[in-house]
């Protein structure tokens, strides 16, 4: 296991950490999704930008869904 692998994992284990605390704390807007969803002008159809805001998180999706699912060829 190289020094990367190794930092990855640190990385998503950190990330469940996270997620679990924002999770179990029940707050609204703690979350990664609700984040997202705020960032991302999701769940306000008024934000400024919200359709352009939109379409970049769905251009960025389907890239990384088809990055990964290619093995790296797209």
């Amino acid at each position: 296991m190289n020094g990367y692998t190794v930092a990855w994992i640190a990385w998503l284990a950190a990330f469940g950490a996270l997620e679990l605390a924002a999770l179990l704390d029940k707050r609204p807007e703690d979350t990664l999704s609700e984040h997202v969803w705020r960032w991302f002008a999701v769940t306000d159809p008024n934000a400024k930008l919200a359709p352009v805001r939109r379409a970049a998180l769905l251009m960025f999706l389907a890239w990384l869904s088809a990055h990964l699912i290619s093995g790296g060829k797209v």
